[in-house]
């Protein structure tokens, strides 16, 4: 009985220290306290800033054991906004982006190293127009905590850039690339 009992206490300590676990969010884009946005060099000349209006995703996340961590994003591609009807139409068209044809562009995790003092980088892999391929995001922790309601969150602003080549996009001039900016504040399930 009592080496049922230690086993017993040991198989709990024992799952209890695993049950520090990353916790479970989802983006909040309902309360649109979250962003994806691009910088594109117009010709060498100046710079387009747009963003995409809709897209959705979870993440799972620990403070102390980041490199669990894990993300996924769609983002519609056809929501596509530069600010500008006629500019926005031309790049969600098969001379860019072909979002009708490729109206999901999705990122997934692979794993993600811990930089220390709330910088990471989050490895995965973007398909975007047809394509898959690795990517790096460059992420920094803003912050974590209970929010006024009661509820967990937790906030992460993360760059990367795209070669568009790499995806099958047409490069006009000086835009081989894109830069992408990511403000991302999760909402604990």
């Amino acid at each position: 009985m009592k080496k049922t009992l230690m086993a017993a206490g040991m198989a709990i300590a024992m799952f209890s220290s695993m049950g520090a676990s990353a916790a479970d969010y989802v983006i909040d884009t309902k309360g649109a306290h979250a962003s994806i946005n691009f910088k594109v060099s117009h010709l060498g000349y100046s710079f387009i800033k747009g963003r995409f209006n809709q897209f959705d995703g979870e993440f799972s996340f620990d403070s102390s054991d980041v490199e669990s961590s894990r993300v996924k994003v769609n983002v519609d591609t056809r929501s596509l906004d530069s600010n500008h009807a006629e500019r926005d139409k031309h790049l969600r068209s098969d001379d860019f982006i072909n979002a009708s044809k490729f109206s999901t562009a999705t990122f997934v995790s692979n794993k993600v190293i811990d930089n220390g003092e709330g910088q990471f980088d989050i490895v995965g892999d973007l398909s975007l127009h047809g394509v898959t391929k690795p990517i790096t995001i460059n992420a920094d922790l803003i912050g974590e905590g209970t929010d006024p309601w009661g509820g967990e969150r937790v906030g992460f602003v993360g760059t990367t850039r795209l070669e568009l080549a790499d995806f099958a996009i047409k490069v006009m001039g000086d835009s081989s690339y894109v830069d992408m900016e990511l403000h991302i504040e999760g909402v604990k399930k």
